[in-house]
């Protein structure tokens, strides 16, 4: 049986590991039901457990979590204004989007408090069962896994909050608390535990491609690393751009992966485990009730119903301006991912109205508090069309990490030492030239960061990014007209969070 389908089907009976929010309940719980004394006597036993932690990780991609969102909310890229029509409103976007965060925003106390440290937690809980089994040596693999797996989680912590607890072991003390780890420290131990997990995984040349998709491999990893490596000064006040290239390199040098015809074609259902493109996913399969993906539901204009005979309504919820709009040239392949202006049904041609006859006109938009049902574009990444749906639920994959971010990280690092400064451009306008752009003929930070924004929208890259460039807090833009504090670069650590533990410190003036 192929591993997306074990993966599928066993995700279906770990459902309530899943649902298991609380870091004390997670630990001893999921410990204590799942003991080696009793269970890990196959390595498909053993994969069950894998699998509820892998669902934690795919929330950093989801278009209904918050693991995802608040790395886009605050980036030019990336807005959910409230509507005229009255839904959508939330203090708490707004003040993600304004740069205005405080510690009781609810949203990244859901993120800390549902996803990314009960992730950490069922990590903690399942690396310790498998480590105790009496298979462990045929678990190596696994165990390499669920390390790769949390050092993401741990990644994202210290990508949000900086300033966070390290704690790895399967229960949790409630007399000694975790207590605060500096992000620099944070960022040696994410690096450390990514390159032991690289060790005992395998490589994308040792396995089938299409069967052992999406599970991790050395690849995976090792891109995991090149971005970290990318961002090294912010998280660690040195740069270390030598090993971005190295890390690129390991991907590159293995001849497994290669560009898609067009970006749209790695986000298509019908792709997915054949893309030779992707690099990292998480597997959805909504009609067995394995997730599903909802950035239709999310993002587009409810009459998109008709155009794409949708079994429900979108929401109208998230959207972009003439901001990132801009940063498109004609002719870039890329904007039919995008939707603006009049809008058509598939044929281009039929012009999509509402019951009144009006045809559908997207424009940037122009009141955050009481917009318009028509102001805003929308990304269209994650296709319709072939999709196999399930209420608002699609079977779209998300993706995690593509190619094309291996060639524009190694092009950048490169770019930065002032290194081999020809193969950096070759492999930016390798970029360019798959989405049908002119080559160019010399590179600028300014250019590489706007090459980024346009080929990674929506696909949390672009706060990172911002953050690195320094357009996170130098620019403006539409509804952030001021420049933003350095401090800011990281969120307050929830307050819900430091009363339950007052052991943690917030971070600086929050």
């Amino acid at each position: 049986m192929k591993t997306k389908n074990i993966i599928k089907l066993i995700f279906l009976s770990c459902l309530g590991v899943g649902s298991l929010t609380s870091c004390l309940d997670l630990d001893e719980e999921l410990y204590g039901r799942l003991s080696p004394e009793t269970y890990y006597q196959t390595e498909e036993e053993a994969l069950s457990s894998v699998v509820g932690v892998y669902s934690y990780l795919s929330y950093m991609s989801r278009a209904g979590g918050d693991g995802w969102r608040i790395g886009e909310f605050g980036t030019d890229e990336f807005f959910c204004p409230g509507r005229a029509s009255g839904g959508w409103y939330d203090e708490g976007n707004m003040e993600m989007m304004s740069h205005k965060v405080t510690p009781n925003n609810e949203r990244i106390a859901t993120c800390w408090g549902t996803y990314v440290f009960p992730g950490i937690g069922a990590a903690n809980a399942v690396m310790a069962s498998l480590e105790a089994s009496p298979i462990v040596e045929s678990l190596k693999p696994l165990i390499a896994e669920v390390r790769a797996l949390r050092a993401y989680g741990y990644y994202y912590a210290m990508d949000y909050w900086g300033n966070v607890p390290v704690f790895t072991e399967a229960r949790v003390d409630p007399n000694n608390l975790p207590k605060t780890t500096p992000r620099a420290e944070v960022f040696k131990f994410v690096v450390d535990e990514f390159t032991e997990a690289a060790k005992d995984l395998p490589s994308i040349k040792e396995v089938n491609k299409t069967d052992y998709y999406p599970r991790l491999t050395k690849e995976a990893v090792y891109t995991a690393l090149a971005s970290l490596y990318l961002n090294a000064e912010v998280y660690s006040g040195t740069a270390q751009y030598d090993k971005v290239v190295t890390m690129c390199d390991n991907v590159i040098e293995t001849n497994s992966y290669e560009l898609e015809d067009r970006v749209g074609d790695c986000f298509l259902s019908t792709n997915e485990a054949n893309s030779k493109e992707i690099i990292t996913a998480f597997s959805v399969d909504p009609s067995k009730g394995v997730d599903g993906n909802e950035f239709i539901l999310y993002a587009q204009h409810a009459l998109d119903q008709k155009k794409y005979d949708l079994p429900f309504a979108p929401a109208n919820g998230y959207c972009f301006t003439d901001e990132a709009l801009n940063r498109y040239e004609k002719g870039d392949e890329r904007l039919e991912l995008l939707e603006y202006g009049p809008q058509y049904y598939q044929d281009g041609v039929t012009p999509l109205c509402d019951e009144n006859g009006n045809q559908l006109v997207l424009t940037t938009i122009k009141d955050m508090i009481s917009a318009q049902e028509n102001e805003g574009y929308r990304v269209l990444k994650y296709s319709p069309v072939g999709v196999v749906w399930a209420g608002s639920k699609g079977d779209n994959d998300y993706v995690l990490e593509r190619y094309s971010n291996v060639l524009l990280m190694k092009a950048e690092a490169l770019f930065r030492l002032n290194q081999d400064l020809d193969v950096a451009l070759e492999l930016v306008n390798q970029v360019r030239r798959r989405s049908n752009c002119p080559e160019w003929s010399d590179l600028t930070l300014q250019k590489i960061e706007e090459e980024r924004a346009r080929e990674f929208i929506w696909e949390n890259q672009r706060r990172r990014d911002m953050i690195r460039f320094g357009s996170f807090f130098n620019n403006t833009w539409f509804y952030k007209t001021e420049k933003t504090e350095s401090w800011r670069g990281i969120y307050p650590i929830p307050a819900i969070q430091i009363t339950n533990n007052p052991n943690l410190e917030q971070n600086p003036n929050y």
